[in-house]
C-alpha cells in the first residue's frame, strides 16, 4: 500500500552528506510506489519560538513564516523522515527550530512512523548519540509515534564523502521497504 512519505531535510548544505541521503531514502521509496516529498529546512523561513504561549488556545503560532505549511505537511504524512548533520554531538539549529515550533499542533502529528539520517565526521554511531536522544525526545512528545529506523552517516566530514560511505546504499534500500 502506497504511503505519503515526507522527508525533512536540516542540512544547510545544498546537496549534504545528510541531504545526499534524504534523497536515497527518498528515490527508494518512490520506486516502490510511495509519494515522496521532500522540505529542505534550508529553503525555508522559520525563526525560532518565543514561547509566548499564544498558540495555546488557537493552535496556531503566532510567527507567519513558513512554519505553518511545514507542520500541515507533517500531520498530512504517513511516514516522516528527519536528515540532520550533527553539529558539535547534536542536531543543527535548523532541525531542533522546526521541532520547537511544532508546538502549536504537535499533538496532530499521530500515528507516524520515523525514521532518522544523522551525518557526523566521526566514524563512530556514538558520536550521533546525543543527536539520536534528542530527536527520541521530540517522538516522544508525539502521540503514537514510531521509530523504524536510523541509517548512520559516520565518518562523512566532506560534502560528498557519503556517496563512498555504506549509508548511501542502506539509504536507498531502507526507503524501498517503506509500505510494503
Amino acid at each position: 500500500m502506497a504511503v505519503k512519505v515526507l522527508a525533512i531535510s536540516a542540512s544547510p548544505r545544498k546537496d549534504g552528506n545528510s541531504d545526499v541521503l534524504c534523497e536515497q531514502f527518498l528515490k527508494g521509496a518512490s520506486e516502490v510506489g510511495n509519494e515522496v516529498e521532500k522540505i529542505s529546512l534550508r529553503q525555508m523561513n522559520i525563526t525560532p519560538c518565543i514561547a509566548c504561549y499564544g498558540c495555546s488556545k488557537s493552535h496556531k503560532c503566532v510567527k507567519e513564516d513558513d512554519m505553518h505549511n511545514i507542520l500541515q505537511k507533517l500531520i498530512g504524512a504517513d511516514v516522516i523522515v528527519l536528515a540532520t548533520p550533527v553539529y558539535f554531538y547534536s542536531m543543527d539549529a535548523q532541525m531542533k527550530t522546526m521541532i520547537d515550533r511544532c508546538l502549536p499542533r504537535y499533538q496532530e502529528i499521530r500515528d507516524k512512523d520515523f525514521y532518522y539520517i544523522v551525518t557526523a565526521a566521526e566514524p563512530q554511531h556514538s558520536a550521533a548519540d546525543e543527536t539520536i536522544s534528542g530527536l527520541r525526545g521530540y517522538l516522544r512528545c508525539l502521540p503514537g509515534a514510531t521509530k523504524k529506523g536510523i541509517i548512520y552517516g559516520t565518518g562523512t566530514w566532506d560534502k560528498g564523502d557519503v556517496y563512498r560511505h555504506p549509508s548511501f546504499e542502506k539509504a536507498y534500500e531502507m526507503g524501498k521497504t517503506v509500505g510494503v
